[in-house]
């Protein structure tokens, strides 16, 4: 069985997709966040033959729907970020994930792309079986998955500068330079602000995701922290 590696933070008001505001205010984007992780968790979780592991940071307690993620996470292997960098952080996770369950694929994918389904992960999977690594970029310059046969390479991460137009470039840049070579996913939508919202939420009618996206309508709120 290959690992499932998710990489998130709990959806607390005024912490989570901030870039959404405005139109969206602080409480309505974390609903967002919420909504798009617990359709990714359903995926992960649909997904045959994995171990589904959460990387997170942040109390769910504190979270919009708390409760429901919390149910979604029964059975999961929990780990709590550690570093003081994302790039940390994504790389911690890398080992601390290996630490767990040694001599296992480790696919990592994040909790913005919640259009990814069980097809699109088996996928990824199938991928990493026949390749020391996978990569998935992303349409705004970054990558949505991750997937490693040896996790000592996760160290690559560690120099990268996250969350820029030109992340994914620079994470396959390490890569290579650490002599690993990916097979190439994809592209996918993250979403990081409204635009890429609407554009995500279009194509996932009658999902939770798209139903927080069309609850928020045409208000144009304010007061969300940047």
């Amino acid at each position: 069985m290959n690992v499932l590696l998710l990489v998130a933070k709990a959806p607390v008001p005024g912490q989570a997709k901030t870039r959404l505001c405005p139109p969206a205010d602080p409480t309505q984007a974390a609903r967002i966040a919420a909504a798009s992780l617990l359709d990714t968790l359903a995926a992960v979780r649909a997904t045959a033959s994995t171990i589904p592991v959460l990387a997170h940071t942040g109390r769910f307690a504190d979270a919009e729907y708390g409760a429901e993620l919390t149910a979604a996470l029964v059975g999961w292997h929990l780990l709590p970020q550690r570093g003081d960098t994302f790039a940390d952080r994504l790389a911690n996770a890398h080992a601390d994930t290996a630490a767990a369950f040694p001599g296992r694929a480790v696919l990592q994918i994040g909790m913005d792309t919640p259009q990814i389904r069980p097809a699109v992960l088996t996928t990824a999977l199938d991928r990493l079986a026949e390749h020391e690594a996978v990569f998935g970029p992303a349409l705004d310059g970054g990558w949505w998955a991750l997937g490693l046969r040896d996790p000592r390479y996760a160290s690559a991460l560690r120099d990268v500068p996250m969350s820029t137009d030109d992340t994914g470039r620079h994470t396959l840049a390490a890569l290579r330079g650490h002599g690993v070579q990916p097979a190439m996913l994809p592209v996918l939508r993250d979403v990081d602000d409204w635009s890429s919202a609407l554009a995500v939420a279009a194509d996932l009618q009658g999902t939770r995701f798209a139903d927080a996206v069309a609850s928020v309508g045409g208000h144009l709120l304010s007061g969300c922290p940047r």
